[in-house]
């Protein structure tokens, strides 16, 4: 497992939690006989293993190892600063924000003005305009056709759908492009190796004391990674892929995103500002990824006080609810204290249900790891302002659902149709 920007380092050391597979497969087909002793005790339970939930978890682990690894070849070259395509990059995404601007200015100015509708009903409800036999002859007339006083206005009405389509054309290159540039460029200038030859402070060392600040450090910042993938939506798309099973098992730990390149995150490499070496936050890294396996689990409850340091696997059970009372809770991966101090903890005190807020009833790995970001990318299409654009890329993951609601209710639904997609359960 590699989640929340936590990939390998690019010095070639070993990975502990790709060292652990084999442990991985022996404790789900543990877990696998436990749960049919219960299932044909108790009945079904949303922990059982269902064979397409789980190839295409495995499936999702499998991409995550190579991801990464596909994704550097990918993207290195356009990197800018480094990569022979980077000026080129930010370029386009230039051209195009002055663009889609200049497309927005034209429809505002082209827009009709209809009682009861907006202009960008308009500009995607408006039928086109019946010949009449009675007029004259204007510009954008069928051969033989004549029309009625209707000429500008109808030009007009053209160039506001051109315009916005354009705008929406625009609108997503500029921010694929431009998200492109800024997190390549971010992962590029926080590396460990790169940030620990910038060190604020001296070298701690490789000992057991030295170990224990990289691993608890590592946790602290885990914790406000994963708590700003349940707050924006551009870092949802990249972690909504590990919520988006209705069961919860062993194997769920396993899928995992596969597109960590696309988020920003606050750097593990900054570790080594502080004076811990590169190879410990590896090790920190695997230490921490091994831990989070074990807790994706209905086999074990409560484990008494250890509950109130450690997460546990009813803390982390929380954590994949959708239940209203569990949304945006339990964020650690080792600890639970950061969920106590910084007001995110929530006790299991009611039963789970696992999944999306708004399922994408699929297994298909392809549409698991990419339907947030066409969700996403299909609402800045429908995005009429800079502002619109931003704040669904940016903003909470259910800011999209309440604004497009808040559109219908005011008879303004958006030129482009938003697709109807999952609202984030945070976790």
């Amino acid at each position: 497992m590699a989640p929340m920007g936590a990939a390998p380092s690019e010095d070639g050391g070993r990975d502990l939690t790709v060292v652990a597979v084999p442990f991985y497969f022996a404790t789900m087909a543990l877990e696998y006989l436990v749960l049919r002793r219960r299932r044909a005790a108790r009945g079904p339970g949303a922990g059982d293993y269902e064979r397409r939930d789980t190839v295409a978890s495995l499936t999702m682990g499998v991409a995550s190892l190579a991801a990464p690894l596909v994704g550097r070849r990918l993207l290195r070259p356009l990197t800018p600063g480094r990569g022979r395509y980077g000026r080129a990059l930010v370029a386009g995404a230039l051209g195009a924000v002055v663009t889609t601007t200049v497309a927005d200015a034209v429809a505002r100015r082209t827009a009709p003005a209809r009682t009861g509708a907006t202009a960008r009903q308009a500009a995607s409800s408006s039928p086109a305009p019946a010949p009449d036999p009675g007029g004259e002859p204007g510009v954008g007339s069928r051969p033989g056709t004549v029309r009625t006083g209707a000429t500008a206005e109808d030009g007009s009405a053209r160039v506001h759908r051109l315009a916005r389509r354009v705008a929406a054309v625009g609108g997503v290159t500029s921010v694929v492009a431009g998200g492109v540039a800024v997190t390549t460029t971010w992962a590029s200038r926080t590396t460990p190796e790169r940030l620990w030859r910038h060190r604020l402070v001296g070298d701690l060392g490789a000992g057991p004391l030295a170990l224990a600040a990289a691993v608890v450090a590592w946790d602290f910042v885990y914790y406000w990674d994963h708590r700003f993938m349940h707050t924006s939506r551009y870092m949802w798309a990249v972690h909504v892929v590990h919520h988006s099973s209705e069961h919860y098992n062993l194997s769920t730990a396993l899928r995992q995103p596969v597109a960590e390149a696309f988020g920003t995150f606050l750097p593990f490499g900054g570790l080594c500002l502080l004076g811990i070496r590169p190879a410990l936050v590896e090790t920190a890294r695997g230490v921490n990824l091994l831990y989070q396996y074990w807790i994706h689990t209905e086999t074990i409850g409560r484990l008494g006080p250890s509950e109130a340091v450690l997460n546990t696997p009813s803390h982390h059970r929380v954590h994949h609810g959708s239940n209203r009372r569990y949304l945006d809770r339990n964020h650690g991966s080792i600890l639970i204290v950061w969920d106590r101090l910084f007001g995110t903890f929530e006790p299991e005190t009611e039963p789970v249900v696992y999944g999306l807020t708004a399922n994408i009833d699929t297994f298909n790995p392809l549409r698991i790891a990419t339907h947030e970001y066409r969700a996403m990318l299909g609402d800045v299409a429908s995005a009429t302002s800079w502002r619109e654009r931003l704040s669904y890329v940016v903003r909470g993951p259910g800011w999209a659902k309440e604004h497009r609601a808040a559109l219908a209710a005011a008879g303004t639904g958006g030129e482009v149709a938003a697709p109807v997609h999952d609202v984030a359960v945070s976790a």
